[in-house]
């Protein structure tokens, strides 16, 4: 191969930019040119295909920075569709008008998905990132277990897990960790120990929501800011349980944090975020997130007498709140677990594409010897028997149902990551950075800036 394309897709995460650096880097040492398309997929369906070369002269221009936050190249949540041969007939054309061998694809499951098309024309390999965590398996063979089943809603049919037989080891675990997740946790669990003084301090209940749909892994990690309970999507919320266990902690320490995940269901398996019973003044049902479902469900549960009676607080209304980490999750700098391994993997997808990996998936395994490693798996491993990717969820055995905390595996599961996931660098960044006088005279420089005037296009 002489050249190569490049492009990240779906929601950014802080370790993508490491991830491309890791991928031109290598490129560069086995003298092949990369370009990188803008904003993802979108650019192949524009006819003028916009794009960068990011290593002339085997050079990686210096926006390239493994250290920047989110993408240089741009992202969008367009995706290939499979069916429309005509759209993969003009994309396909433009790659080989650009002399194009081969697509580094930088993503998700999501993008997993998109990216199947495309192998069927050219080689392609994917980098994982998302701060879901949700990329990968929790055994070799999960995805054979997914059944189809009937649903009212369109197309007609829903997937659901089958019933394992399989003994779960971490070992077996199929892309153990996806670079962004780390990045993400550490802001979240930031957050977590932040608004526990507030808590504290007016002896009150905080519901902290943060991201993850169908996976709980970001609200796992946030164990680490020492929350009282964790929600997670992957088990139904028993809300018996969840008041009593609310009113054990605050009996005894007068103030109660809980975090959960944006996608957490009740015990019929119906998302507590989508929408609760109370309506507004025109009498339409409220749409709420998933903490402001259950603050609902419990200023209605425990009632004002129970604050006001021990003069704790005016209401239940006043005494439980609730706080979003939000989008903050999935910016800003990332952690040196994030840039080292992104990098890894971003080199490894590369040697893919060379080795002749068509359809491949660097992937970062981890065993108790050796530890993290980077490896290479098929696509297809991912996929059901009709060819979807699902997102991956928590394994059953890493969450304690009944105490609504992680479990011993759980547990098990973090240590590895985060053990020696922040370095010494990237607290002096923030002290050196953050309170410098120039944030104050000067303006905001924006890498697109630069990108911009390196932006090329398809004649």
């Amino acid at each position: 191969m002489k050249r190569i394309g490049i492009l990240t897709a779906g929601g950014d995460t802080p370790a993508i930019n490491a991830t491309v650096v890791g991928a031109v880097v290598r490129a560069c040492q086995r003298k092949i040119e990369v370009f990188g398309f803008i904003k993802g997929f979108s650019s192949l369906f524009n006819p003028r295909v916009p794009h960068v070369h990011l290593n002339p002269l085997f050079t990686p221009i210096p926006e390239l920075d493994m250290t920047r936050g989110g993408t240089l190249i741009g992202a969008s949540r367009d995706y290939v569709d499979a069916d429309d041969k005509e759209a993969i007939g003009h994309i396909v054309e433009r790659l080989g008008r650009l002399q194009i061998e081969g697509l580094v694809c930088i993503g998700g499951d999501g993008t997993l998905n998109g990216m199947q098309a495309l192998s069927q024309y050219l080689p392609t390999a994917l980098a994982p990132k998302t701060i879901d965590n949700d990329l990968g398996l929790n055994y070799r063979h999960e995805a054979d277990e997914w059944v189809r089943e009937p649903c009212e809603q369109p197309p007609g049919y829903c997937y659901a897990r089958g019933p394992t037989a399989t003994r779960f080891d971490l070992e077996q675990m199929v892309n153990y960790v996806t670079p962004g997740y780390a990045t993400a946790v550490f802001v979240s669990a930031s957050g977590v120990q932040r608004i526990r003084t507030t808590a504290e301090s007016h002896r009150r209940i905080a519901l902290i929501e943060v991201m993850g749909r169908h996976s709980g892994y970001l609200a796992l990690g946030a164990a680490y800011g020492q929350p009282d309970l964790v929600l997670v999507p992957e088990s139904p919320l028993n809300l018996d349980r969840l008041v009593e266990r609310v009113v054990e902690i605050y009996e005894l320490q007068k103030n109660v944090v809980i975090v959960c995940a944006e996608g957490i269901v009740d015990e019929k398996g119906e998302e507590l975020g989508a929408e609760v019973a109370s309506t507004d003044p025109a009498g339409n049902k409220v749409l709420s997130g998933a903490a402001d479902a259950l603050r609902h469900i419990l200023i209605k549960r425990l009632g004002d007498a129970y604050f006001t009676s021990k003069r704790r607080n005016e209401s239940a209304k006043a005494a439980i709140f609730t706080r979003k980490v939000g989008h903050t999750q999935r910016g800003g700098r990332p952690i040196l677990f994030d840039r080292f391994y992104g990098a890894q993997l971003g080199g490894h997808a590369v040697d893919l594409l060379l080795e002749g990996r068509v359809n491949g998936v660097a992937v970062l395994m981890w065993d108790r010897e050796r530890g993290f490693h980077v490896a290479g798996v098929e696509a297809n491993d991912f996929r059901d028997r009709w060819g979807h990717i699902h997102a991956r969820q928590l394994h059953p055995s890493f969450y304690d149902a009944d105490n609504l905390r992680l479990s011993p595996t759980g547990v098990s599961y973090l240590l590895p990551i985060f053990a020696n996931a922040i370095g010494q660098d990237d607290m002096e960044y923030v002290r050196q950075s953050l309170f410098q006088t120039g944030n104050l005279t000067q303006p905001y420089h924006s890498v697109n800036v630069d990108v911009n005037k390196r932006i090329a296009y398809l004649d």
